[in-house]
């Protein structure tokens, strides 16, 4: 295969190129002094030129390392076709970029029919000149381009290094790392920990949105079943690119903290293989990752800080339902298509106790939420399985001593009331004398007095119905409220109650005759259980922690 190739006065190669291709060299002012033609290889003339070198020996290939423009006269070609076609073979085995030979009379007037035909069976760019130029003038303009691309290389690299460093002098964490890769190489990206678990998603497209849907495949399917990718995911070619595409479009880096693998960044390519620069960013960003991670205190605290910080805006309105999922999924945490509730659970007052216990069950169950830190409380947006319903949260809460609340199912745009039904249902769990899980709409008439406890009316309600009893209470050792508590909770069954309170019945009657005197009032009319039922309950309220407002 034969084609001339035009002398270009104006080079269509650029330094913002990342390599000088074969096909871009040609083109340099050195060789517009003569007639180029390429006479085979010319499917290979987009390789990379990463050398220059001349010789006229045999055995020049021992010299080289791979990606050389050689330039020769022909003296070390051989004469006979057989020495021809052995040379071309030992140059493309020491991966030579080009060989380009001067066919001005010293030893070839035209190129030999042998080296056309091995050249083009072996894939070497093979060139011939019309005429002698200076080696060494080429020599020189090919490495004022390779030496000025390096320049920038490095340039562009170190003003990558540092925008990284400066996400993290600002306090930025890995997500903020994630959203400048993705920005800086316009592919998606993802970052997961070591148990494959998203923790970061930036640069959402429709299409790595729909591998994002199916991470668990991406991640372990794809990557741990194919370790040859490994290599590749490093920029090594062990295998053809149309196989990579179709089994991991996506390029991987190992996130090293301490020596040991801590998670991995994916770079969601969707086939298009990332260039160079791209890669090396991408291994900047993992080492920027890896230090914010050492940076932190304690593991976690900045996505949970993060994810309090998304929660705060839903409740204060400041993003719609939708909104909220959106910026979950920046977070790792998915809850597109799925069934959401909001769970509000207690997590104790004594701040040595609190351990969050609700962020890491449903860590464990490996169901997506945002889950934030409102101080007594820990509150929770979950996104359920397939085929899951708030019983199986409710179950899981209760099986492990979690004093907590839960909403009705709801669809994103609804997350801000079932934020008030969340909390609702866990102001009851928490005034309650034993651990429970509540679901609000188990809450009944409790529903009421919740909304009453955050304005003074329940307040002045228990203050009438009980103020006698609890001021006699504060100056005795034996307080009279537990005693009524049982009494009504026991419907005022009074055996039960006694046995309830483990006392005799004869101890009972006494008591509850205190009580009607304390009180003035008759507590066997059911009427008046009622109204003292609702006062202990809103007291039990008033006394409990509350919910922080922000």
């Amino acid at each position: 295969m034969q084609y001339w190739l035009p002398n270009l006065h104006t080079p269509r190669w650029s330094l913002i190129a990342e390599v000088l291709t074969v096909r871009a060299a040609l083109e340099l002012e050195v060789f517009t002094r003569t007639t180029v033609r390429v006479y085979a290889g010319e499917r290979n003339l987009d390789r990379p030129v990463r050398w220059v070198h001349t010789g006229e020996i045999p055995d020049i290939h021992r010299f080289l390392t791979g990606q050389e423009m050689l330039l020769t006269a022909g003296l070390g070609m051989g004469a006979t076709p057989l020495e021809q076609r052995a040379f071309i073979r030992r140059l493309a085995d020491a991966h030579a970029a080009v060989l380009v030979i001067e066919l001005a009379g010293r030893v070839f007037d035209s190129m030999p029919e042998a080296v056309i035909e091995e050249a083009e069976e072996v894939g070497l760019p093979l060139v011939g000149l019309a005429d002698e130029i200076p080696f060494v003038e080429t020599s020189a303009q090919v490495h004022e381009i390779l030496v000025g691309m390096r320049v920038k290389q490095l340039i562009a690299e170190e003003a990558t290094s540092q925008a990284f460093m400066d996400l993290l002098l600002a306090d930025e964490d890995y997500v903020g790392v994630v959203r400048e890769l993705a920005r800086r190489t316009g592919h998606p990206v993802v970052l997961e920990d070591v148990t494959h678990q998203m923790l970061a998603y930036g640069g959402a497209t429709p299409e790595a949105d729909r591998v994002v849907d199916e991470w668990t495949a991406h991640s372990r399917a794809i990557h741990e079943r194919h370790p040859s990718l490994l290599a590749q995911d490093a920029g090594v070619p062990t295998a053809p690119a149309a196989s990579f595409r179709e089994v991991a479009p996506c390029a991987r880096q190992p996130v090293v903290l301490r020596g040991e693998s801590w998670g991995w960044l994916h770079l969601l390519h969707g086939g298009r293989r990332p260039s160079p620069p791209e890669l090396r960013t991408l291994e900047r960003a993992a080492a920027a990752v890896a230090i914010s991670l050492l940076s932190e205190r304690e593991s976690g605290a900045r996505a949970s800080q993060r994810q309090t910080a998304l929660l705060n805006r839903l409740l204060l309105g400041d993003i719609t339902g939708e909104r909220f999922v959106t910026l979950s999924l920046a977070l790792g945490q998915d809850l597109r298509g799925r069934d959401l509730i909001v769970v509000t659970a207690w997590a104790g007052g004594d701040e040595a106790t609190k351990d969050h216990l609700l962020a890491r069950l449903l860590q464990e169950v490996g169901w997506p939420a945002v889950v934030g830190d409102t101080g007594d409380f820990d509150v929770a947006v979950v996104g359920l399985p397939a085929r899951a319903d708030a019983t199986h949260v409710q179950t899981l809460l209760t099986d492990h001593g979690t004093r907590a609340g839960i909403s009705r199912i709801v669809e994103p745009t609804a997350l801000p009331l079932a934020l008030r039904q969340s909390r609702s249902a866990a102001s009851v769990a928490a005034a309650a004398s034993t651990t429970e899980v509540r679901h609000f709409d188990d809450l009944g008439a409790l529903r009421l007095l919740v909304a009453l406890s955050e304005g003074p009316e329940l307040r002045r309600y228990v203050e009438d119905e009980l103020g006698p009893l609890l001021e006699h209470d504060a100056l005795v050792k034996n307080p009279l409220l537990p005693t009524l508590r049982t009494f009504l909770d026991c419907g005022g069954n009074k055996a039960r109650a006694a046995e309830e309170l483990f006392i005799q019945r004869r101890t009972l009657y006494h008591r509850l005759d205190k009580l009607s005197e304390i009180l003035g009032l008759d507590l066997t009319q059911v009427s008046n259980q009622q109204r003292l039922q609702l006062a202990v309950r809103g007291h039990d309220l008033l006394r409990k922690p509350t919910l922080r407002r922000t």
